[in-house]
This record gives C-alpha cells, structure tokens and sequence, in this order.
C-alpha cells in the first residue's frame, strides 16, 4: 500500500496544480451561486478523479498477479504514457502565448455566473476525465497504483482514494481562502485567476515533462 501510494502521489501533485480547474472554482465563487456552485464542482472533481484512477488500479492491477517484480504489461504502460505525457507537454508549450498577447480564454468560463450546480457538477466531470491533459494524468496515477500493488485490491483502493484527494486540495484551495478571508478574498482570487489563465500552457507544460519523464524512466528502468 505504502509504495502504491508513494507511487502515484507525484502524480496527483500533478493534477492538484492543474491551473484550469482552480480558475473555474475562482469564477464560481464570484457567481450568484458561489457556495452551491463550488460545492457541486469539488464533489464532481472528486468522484471523477477518483473512479477513473480506481477503475485503472483496480482492472490494470489485477489482470497480472505479482509473482516477480514490476510485470512486463505495467512497463510497457508507463512507457506508453511517458511518451503521450512528453508529447502533450511538447503541444502545450508550443501552444503558449507569446509575449504581450492576451491568452484565448475557454467559452466555458464566460457562461459560469449563469451555472447551476448542476452544469458545474458535469463541467467538473469534463475537466478531470475528459480533458486529455488531466484524464491522461489520471489514467498514469492509476497505472503507478497498478504496477507498485498488482493483485492487491484493498491497497489500489485506499491508493485511489488518497490520489483522489490529494488531486482534489488544488480545486479546494480557492474555497478556503473564499470561507477564511470573507471580503478581502475578491482580490486574492482575482489576481490567482488572471495569473493562472495567463500561464496556464507553461504551467501544464512543465508538470507534464516532470510527470512524464517520470513514468518514462520508472517503464524504462522495471523491463
């Protein structure tokens, strides 16, 4: 449990500091629903972190009993990934807004102030296990669950639930400080906001060669 844990847990940092989240909780806590909101979108986040690296742990970690070391398939996977994880981080950077230009805002965040929690529920949903930058990040964390405790449901599960909040203390950031500093908050969030949106490519190009030199060396090194 212990080396599954220590496995996956830089790759929930990874998740945890996913700038396009923390700013959509920024904007709902600015919303007419700001609580309800905020609320609805970190259970979403939660629940989906954590079904999609639990289902991974649990079906990946299971289809090779550990008889000997790391097996072959959980390997391969971390080499797969790696590679993927370099790719995208190579898009991302390549992708950033050069100097002076204001960076292209998602349409999403212009809608916000008009969400039900609802509609923030499954914007939470999309984000962490549809966006290919996060759901890949994911996906890696449960494939660190599944090589470090193959066969060992009740370790995967517990790994799981410990990424899944680790994953979640990014998106939960923005509420604390909102609940903590009442009206003084505003500015905070605003300024965390617009620093975010701002470096959100060089941010996520930088965890993604992190993580996914990572997973690339730890395949590399288990064959």
């Amino acid at each position: 449990m212990g080396a599954a844990i220590g496995q996956s847990l830089p790759v929930a940092v990874g998740v945890l500091i996913s700038p396009l989240p923390i700013v959509a909780v920024v904007l709902m806590l600015v919303s007419r629903r700001a609580k309800a909101n905020a609320a609805a979108f970190l259970i979403g986040w939660f629940v989906a972190v954590l079904v999609v690296v639990a289902l991974v742990a649990v079906l990946a970690g299971s289809a090779v009993p550990d008889e000997a070391g790391t097996p072959l398939w959980a390997a391969i996977v971390k080499i797969v990934l790696g590679v993927l994880l370099l790719l995208l981080a190579v898009k991302q950077w390549r992708g950033r807004p050069r100097e002076g230009v204001e960076p292209e805002t998602p349409t999403w965040m212009a809608a916000i102030d008009q969400f039900t929690p609802g509609k923030a529920l499954g914007l939470a949903v999309l984000l962490s296990a549809v966006n290919p930058k996060n759901l890949l990040l994911v996906v890696s964390g449960g494939a660190a669950i599944a090589s470090a405790a193959p066969g060992d449901t009740n370790a995967q599960v517990v790994a799981a639930v410990v990424f899944a909040l680790t994953a979640s203390a990014g998106v939960v950031t923005p509420l604390v400080i909102y609940l903590a500093m009442g009206e003084r908050a505003a500015k905070v969030l605003d300024d965390l906001k617009t620093w975010m949106v701002h470096h959100n490519a060089v941010i996520m190009a930088v965890l993604l060669v992190v993580i996914g030199a990572k997973m690339l060396g730890d395949g590399i090194s288990a064959l």
